[in-house]
């Protein structure tokens, strides 16, 4: 072998060994981070700011100080048109998200970026139909985007936390998109929990979609909001607001509907007290 040869073997020695020492510590620092737990100060400014945590049992509590800490980690904030971001509006956002993956192995695993408006922003929209595309601008709370970033409205996020029974939250909202994205396609279809059935996830929710669209179009009550009755994406992400926050109205009228989403984050809301 020659003297380049054994350089070049060194080399490549020396780079497999630096990539598996940086998985290494990458999974040491995760597992550290779940671990841990957040200070009396950050558990305090979340119950202030989400509510609904205080009804956790202490269990679940414990793992989701875990996933915030790891979610704090993997997360850069940023503020739009001039708004500074707070260690509140941090706290109140990873603690939303985390719920929705706190007792599963699911994670966030393609998103690294948030972006934080004052309130509602414009976003361009681009329409086709035939020939024809249209463009417009429309007025939205929050967006959700395939392997990121995520944006949010400020006062909708403070707002929707706040109220933990109105059925509706735009974090809850625009991290099922992310939860529905992770199976690699945002079709209201995410990768389902060991023993869930697909056939029994889809007789669920298209039979709950099919009711939802009819009582829309009857200008009758409904459980879920009527923005889910344009896609059945939509309203998988309607559908996360409403078991959280009106969970024993769920329960009661969409059962079917309860059960996959309890199976899906391996989570009883309805047992909370």
């Amino acid at each position: 072998m020659s003297t380049g040869q054994i350089i070049l073997l060194l080399l490549l020695v020396l780079a497999a060994g630096a990539y598996v020492f940086r998985g290494w510590s990458k999974r040491r620092r995760r597992k550290r981070l779940l671990a841990s737990e957040l200070s009396d100060h950050q558990r305090a400014l979340i119950e202030e700011f989400v509510p609904l945590v205080r009804r956790l049992p202490p269990d679940l509590r414990r793992k989701l100080e875990g996933k915030i800490s790891l979610f704090l980690d993997q997360i850069r904030f940023v503020g739009c048109n001039g708004l500074d971001v707070t260690e509140e509006m941090r706290l109140s956002i990873a603690a939303q998200a985390c719920l929705l993956v706190a007792n599963t192995n699911t994670w966030y695993r393609n998103l690294y970026t948030i972006l934080i408006y004052p309130g509602a922003f414009t976003s361009r929209r681009r329409e086709q139909d035939g020939y024809v595309v249209t463009e417009r601008q429309t007025a939205r709370l929050g967006e959700s985007w395939s392997r990121g970033p995520v944006i949010l409205s400020w006062t909708d996020v403070e707002d929707g936390a706040a109220d933990a029974h109105d059925g509706h939250n735009v974090v809850f909202h625009e991290f099922a998109h992310q939860v529905d994205d992770l199976s690699g396609h945002t079709n209201a279809i995410p990768v389902l929990s060991k023993g869930q059935s697909f056939r029994d996830w889809e007789h669920a929710f298209v039979d709950a979609f099919d009711r939802h669209v009819r009582n829309v179009e009857r200008g009758q009550r409904t459980l879920f909001d009527a923005y889910g009755a344009t896609s059945h994406v939509e309203f998988f992400a309607v559908a996360v607001e409403v078991f959280f926050e009106k969970t024993f109205e769920m329960k009661r009228e969409e059962p079917d509907v309860y059960e996959q989403l309890a199976s899906l984050f391996r989570l009883d809301p309805a047992s909370w007290d």
